[in-house]
């Protein structure tokens, strides 16, 4: 009798061992995994605050958060359980649901650069009409457009972060992803919403009961804001091309094989090779955008 119980006393010991050596390994998991889609959080970064901007300033935080609570529930409840589905039932499937997310992203992507470069002209009454939207149906537009880009981003955000624990106990899988999920999309949106309301934080710094300096150091936030946002939208939309074609080339082996050559031809210049990438992905991603809106309108027309 005290035999059975000792062993199963040391059975209990070796899980609990067990399951410590496994949350141990979580906190560098995640640090790794981390470093790994740094640039896919930049890019996130650089994308949201575009479906902010000429929205109602009151509005913008209650806006942020609202993107922010749906990209969490997304990556918790969503794309979490559906990588460990998939990684268990069909490992395969995930890479053509991601290049799949990746045509998209290209094709929102050319569509922005293409009315970015469109002519803009006063639409006339007689074969168009102008369409009249309420700031409230703007703002839902917006939030949606932002979650469905988000979507994307956060998906490959969680199938980099499984492949690098598929072979990690599920407790530990599911941790990091979870972990992961958490702090990058506080960190994504946290510095957004400072981008946005840093114009309001210059104004507050430009007001009298400050000292001469921090008056000049807000005034010159409430100008430099403007511009900085319009940037930002650039390369928001650039960031959609160049990581959809990237996406869309890493599922494809001889593509692949072409961009980590790319790489290693201006390795020894980290920054060069990085932006070399960055641009040749961009092009792709506007050659593809445009394949993909030929189709899209080909078929608009048929139905």
């Amino acid at each position: 009798m005290s035999t059975g119980l000792f062993a199963l006393l040391d059975d209990i010991s070796a899980l609990v061992k067990a399951s410590a050596a496994s949350l141990d390994d979580v906190p560098t998991q995640v640090a790794k995994t981390t470093g790994k889609v740094s640039g896919i959080v930049i890019d996130d970064t650089a994308v949201t605050p575009k479906y902010v901007v000429g929205l109602d300033p009151k509005r913008e935080l209650s806006i942020i958060y609202q993107i922010a609570k749906r990209s969490l529930v997304n990556k918790i409840l969503i794309l979490g359980p559906a990588a460990l589905l998939l990684g268990f039932f069909a490992p395969w499937l995930i890479q053509p649901l991601l290049m799949l997310g990746g045509a998209y992203l290209c094709f929102e992507g050319y569509e922005k650069v293409h009315s970015l470069f469109s002519s803009h002209h006063a639409p006339d009454s007689e074969s168009e009409q102008v369409k009249v939207i309420t700031p409230q149906e703007l703002e839902k537009e917006r939030v949606q457009g932002a979650v469905r880009t988000d979507l994307i981003l956060s998906a490959e955000i969680i199938a980099i972060t499984y492949a690098s624990v598929a072979t990690k106990p599920v407790l530990t899988q599911i941790l990091v992803m979870a972990c992961v999920a958490v702090f990058i999309t506080a960190a994504v949106y946290g510095f957004v919403g400072l981008i946005v309301k840093a114009d309001d934080i210059g104004l507050h710094l430009a007001k009298e009961k400050h000292s001469v300096q921090m008056q000049k150091i807000g005034r010159g936030i409430v100008q430099f804001m403007p511009h900085f946002l319009k940037i930002l939208s650039y390369i928001g939309t650039a960031a959609m091309l160049w990581v959809g074609a990237e996406i869309i080339a890493h599922g494809i082996p001889f593509l692949h094989h072409g961009l980590e050559v790319l790489e290693q031809t201006f390795a020894g210049v980290a920054a060069l090779a990085w932006l070399v990438k960055a641009l040749v992905c961009a092009v792709a991603g506007l050659i593809i955008g445009a394949i993909i809106e030929k189709i899209v309108a080909s078929v608009r027309k048929l139905i």
